[in-house]
């Protein structure tokens, strides 16, 4: 990403000011790092691919801390992404301290965070975006991996369309989804109509008339090179979210599919054959190693970001990141009708560090500012860092999770382990943006109902299967479902149905009764007719209450692996 120099040298600044809070340390990190140095690139070739995903509606530069736990099971025990923290800076020759250091893992956050502030932000994005095309206009392809129209107050109050002319204003030139169904299958073909570029989903099929419902291929000419880039959409849609929501839709890895759509698109002469992919890291890894013919896939879903590209046999696999913290550049070089070199670069988007395109800042302010007042009201002030990424616990899903117990008069709660929600820092006012960041759905109901010991037993058991199932081809869900009210060991090593034991009560230590009924609070029920306050209401509500929110360090799960 930098020099060994900018490394040393931003080392060197960082150390020189610790200690040092507020504006001094934060001047000097955005002299070390330049737009310029972000965009230095060596080209390569006559291909240049521009990738992000899981961008999850975040227009404006937010903060968004990495996982401290993210583990893997089975053959991708150890392997990248599965290595986070100290030993992801080690494993990746990182300096601590460093920028990359604040972008790529969890480390010195909060310190690191006051220095090289805020990431992402779509206006930074374009700059980048438009300098690299600028530079190569005939090379450039840009690829969205999906969950782009969801994760925010103006994406659901639009229902996805503020995203559409912000991709379209962007020029993104394919995309494929996830997030995006949880509108509805109408309203995605409303939206889909609206877009400037191909919406690709190979894996999606109409029940019905056993038809695909999209296009699966798009096929480009760059550099004088035919590039066939095929969309697969998340295959577990129906499970992980409303079925209602898309009820003639069917999905799934379709692996022979798949590979069908590599072979027509060779045969109708394609030398480049790009999978613009939201399978997740490690199910598109076992994909690269059964599907032939696939020179790129440009991984999403898990929200990895990894500053080097990862290698099945003779297929690249590049991951982007989340929440408009990195745009990816992979430059490749064809001899012969066949990939014969490439050069890659995760791109840090340091929202301090980079001009803000004007056109795109000229969209994200029309966009806003019908619900200005409204984003920026405040609800109270943290004393805590607040974020949500991590296999099992995050401290704003302890907030939310706390709120749903209070405001629901519960026993327990249970907070879906989503990975999307921008960070706070301790001393940050949280406003009604901050709450939307983490809970803006389409099917938002805080529930409350009666579940036995065991029924919690096997929702536990049955998440941790979709998270550590050794085959990836069955890893279906997002993070561990957080909880209150209740504590537990999990085993990752053991097969389904064994994971989970020592469940108690986090109140009074007392096991939880398999055969007694307990009050449990919850939202983001898959079913339908579901009844309760949204929970971005029940949560606003409970900070207003509480002004000053604290979260204390979660020791509620044992995790043995």
């Amino acid at each position: 990403m930098f020099s060994r120099r900018d490394f040393l040298i931003l080392a060197a600044t960082t150390a020189a000011l610790t200690g040092t809070k507020g504006r001094l340390a934060r001047v000097a990190a955005q002299q070390a790092i330049t737009q310029d140095d972000l965009l230095s690139f060596d080209s390569l070739g006559q291909v240049t691919l521009l990738h992000f995903t899981d961008l999850h509606a975040q227009l404006r530069p937010v903060y968004f801390r990495e996982p401290s736990v993210n583990l893997g099971v089975g053959e991708a025990k150890g392997l990248p992404p599965h290595v986070t923290g100290k030993s992801f800076l080690e494993a990746h020759g990182i300096a601590a301290k460093s920028a990359e250091a604040y972008m790529l893992t969890d480390q010195d956050f909060e310190a690191l965070a006051r220095s090289y502030g805020r990431v992402g932000g779509l206006d930074r994005m374009a700059s980048l975006v438009k300098a690299i095309r600028a530079a190569r206009p005939d090379n450039t392809l840009l690829l969205d991996g999906g969950d782009t129209w969801q994760g925010s107050y103006t994406s659901l109050v639009s229902d996805g369309a503020d995203m559409v002319k912000a991709m379209n204003a962007l020029g993104v030139d394919a995309m494929t989804a996830h997030w995006e169904f949880t509108y509805g299958s109408d309203r995605v073909q409303e939206l889909v109509e609206e877009l400037a570029f191909p919406f690709l989903a190979g894996n999606v099929v109409d029940t019905e008339w056993e038809e695909p419902v999209f296009s699966p291929t798009q096929v480009f000419e760059r550099g004088g090179v035919k590039v066939a880039v095929i969309g697969q959409a998340f295959p577990y849609t129906p499970v992980a979210n409303p079925r209602y929501k898309i009820p003639t839709w069917s999905f799934g890895i379709r692996e022979k599919e798949v590979q069908g759509h590599v072979e027509a698109a060779r045969a109708e002469g394609a030398e480049l054959v790009v999978l613009l992919s939201h399978n997740g890291f490690d199910v598109d890894r076992k994909l690269a190693g059964r599907v032939e013919g696939i020179d790129v896939v440009l991984t999403g879903h898990t929200h990895d970001a990894l500053p080097r590209v990862e290698t099945v046999g003779k297929t690249l696999l590049v991951a982007s990141g989340s929440h408009g913290k990195f745009l990816s550049r992979l430059d490749l070089k064809l001899e012969g009708g066949k990939l014969a070199e490439h050069r890659y670069r995760l791109i840090p988007v340091l929202s301090d560090a980079i001009q803000p395109d004007p056109e795109m800042a000229a969209v994200i302010e029309e966009i806003r500012k019908p619900h200005e007042a409204e984003l920026r009201r405040v609800l109270g002030r943290t004393e805590s860092l607040l974020y949500r990424r991590g296999n099992f616990n995050g401290t704003f899903d302890d907030l939310i999770c706390q709120a749903l117990l209070e405001e629901r008069d519960a026993e327990i709660a249970l907070s879906p382990g989503f990975r999307w929600g921008a960070s706070l820092l301790p001393g940050q006012e949280i406003t009604v943006e901050d709450v939307y960041n983490m809970t803006a759905i389409t099917y938002p109901k805080a529930y409350r109902s009666e579940m036995s010991g065991q029924m919690l037993k096997d929702i536990l058991e049955d998440v941790a299967d979709n998270l550590f199932n050794p085959d990836p081809y069955y890893q279906q869900g997002g993070d561990m479902v957080r909880v209150g009210g209740l504590a537990y060991t999990i085993d990752v090593r053991k097969p389904i149905g064994s994971r989970i034991s020592d469940m108690t009560s986090a109140k009074d230590g007392k096991p939880i009764d398999p055969a007694r009924n307990y009050v449990v609070a919850g939202w983001a029920s898959v079913n339908e007719g579901t009844e309760g306050p949204p929970i971005y209401d029940l949560v606003a509500r409970h900070i207003e209450k509480k002004k000053s929110v604290v979260i204390p360090e979660n020791q509620s799960i044992r995790v043995l692996s």
